[in-house]
C-alpha cells in the first residue's frame, strides 16, 4: 500500500511534470479538440475511419500474435494463443474487406455496450447508495443517459450506423481535448 507521504510525493511529482510540459498537453488538447470537432462535422467519415483504424489494429496485432505464438510454440497454451491471434487476423481482415458493413456491426456493439453500461451503473448506484450518499443520484443519471444513448443508436439502425460512432468518438475527443487544454492552462498559470 502507498503511504500518505508517498502519495503526496507522487502527486507533487506529477504536478511538476505537468507544469514543465504544459505546452505538450496544450498541443495534444488542441489536436484532440480539432479531431473531435471534425468527427462531429462529418460523422459518417469519422465512423468509417475508426472502423478502418480498428481493422488495421486487429490485423497487425493478430499477425504479431501469430509470430510470437510460433516463436514460443513450446510454451503452455499454444493452441489458445494461436486461436486468439488467428481471430484477431480474421477480425481485422473482415473490418478492412468490408468497412461499410463493419460500421453497422460496430454500431450494434456500441449500442449493446451503452445498454449494459447503463444498467450496470444504475445497479451499482442502487447497491451502494448508502456509501455514496448524494453521489448515487449522479450515477443513476449517468446510467439513464447511457441507456437513452443505447436506445437512440439501436432503434435508429441501420441509419444510426452512419453517425453514431463518429458522433460518440467526436464528443469523447472534444471533451478529452478540452480537459487537456484546461489542465495545460492551469499548469501554465501555476494553479496545479
Amino acid at each position: 500500500m502507498t503511504s500518505p507521504d508517498e502519495f503526496e510525493k507522487l502527486q507533487s511529482a506529477m504536478s511538476q511534470a505537468v507544469k514543465q510540459h504544459w505546452k505538450a498537453f496544450l498541443f495534444e488538447g488542441i489536436l484532440l479538440a480539432v479531431l473531435g470537432v471534425a468527427a462531429l462535422i462529418v460523422p459518417p467519415l469519422a465512423s468509417l475511419a475508426i472502423t478502418i483504424f480498428l481493422g488495421w489494429m486487429f490485423l497487425i496485432s493478430g499477425i504479431g500474435g501469430l509470430i510470437v505464438t510460433f516463436w514460443a510454440r513450446n510454451m503452455p497454451g499454444f493452441w489458445w494463443s494461436l486461436i486468439s491471434a488467428a481471430l484477431a487476423v480474421l477480425a481485422g481482415g473482415v473490418l478492412l474487406a468490408r468497412p461499410a458493413q463493419a460500421v453497422l456491426t460496430l454500431t450494434i456493439v456500441v449500442g449493446a455496450y451503452f445498454l449494459a453500461e447503463g444498467v450496470a451503473t444504475i445497479m451499482y448506484a442502487l447497491e451502494h447508495r448508502r456509501e455514496l450518499t448524494g453521489r448515487s443520484s449522479w450515477l443513476v443519471i449517468s446510467g439513464i443517459v447511457d441507456i437513452a444513448i443505447s436506445f437512440m443508436v439501436i432503434t435508429g439502425l441501420p441509419s444510426s450506423a452512419e453517425w453514431a460512432i463518429g458522433i460518440l468518438v467526436g464528443i469523447n475527443l472534444l471533451f478529452g481535448g478540452a480537459t487537456l487544454i484546461g489542465m495545460a492552462m492551469a499548469a501554465r498559470n501555476g494553479n496545479t
